[in-house]
């Protein structure tokens, strides 16, 4: 689902009223940025960062990564070759956010879809934790500061 210009951040004050916005990423930024990545990045993404670029949740963790972190720690991840030989391939993945403690939050590049999954950096694992964009700003940014909210979920 895409929200209309300016409901991304009434979405997460209502989670988090303390939540810190970036400035609109211009459409030819975002242009660049997809450019640079080889892909484009999902609707809601895109929708979202058009109205900030990142969003600052919790105790300072970075819930939605501004753009400039999101091409830089993807190709990284995508092409580094230590990663390689300790993790599972990133390739399908696109991080855009983390909980501050490591654990990265991405949308799946290879089939697309608008389902978050979270990269548990500890044990190399991926699972599910949220509907679409929507659904993982809600969760990630409610009911205080639980940064490990994702491994309460049965």
């Amino acid at each position: 689902m895409t929200l209309r210009h300016g409901l991304w951040r009434e979405a997460v004050h209502q989670s988090c009223p303390e939540a810190e916005f970036g400035e609109p990423v211009p459409p030819d930024r975002l242009a660049e940025a997809e450019g640079r990545l080889g892909c484009r990045l999902p609707s809601q993404l895109a929708d979202l960062l058009r109205e900030t670029d990142g969003v600052v949740g919790h105790d300072g963790a970075d819930t939605v990564w501004p753009l400039g972190r999101i091409v830089e720690d993807n190709l990284r991840f995508w092409s580094d070759s230590g990663f390689a030989a300790l993790y599972m391939p990133f390739q399908p993945l696109l991080f855009f956010g983390d909980n501050g403690g490591g654990d990265q939050f991405a949308f799946v590049r290879t089939p697309p879809r608008a389902d978050i999954f979270v990269w548990e950096h500890e044990d190399d694992s991926r699972r599910w934790v949220a509907g679409d964009l929507r659904d993982y700003l809600g969760r990630s940014l409610a009911d205080g500061d639980d940064d490990d909210w994702y491994r309460h979920r049965t």
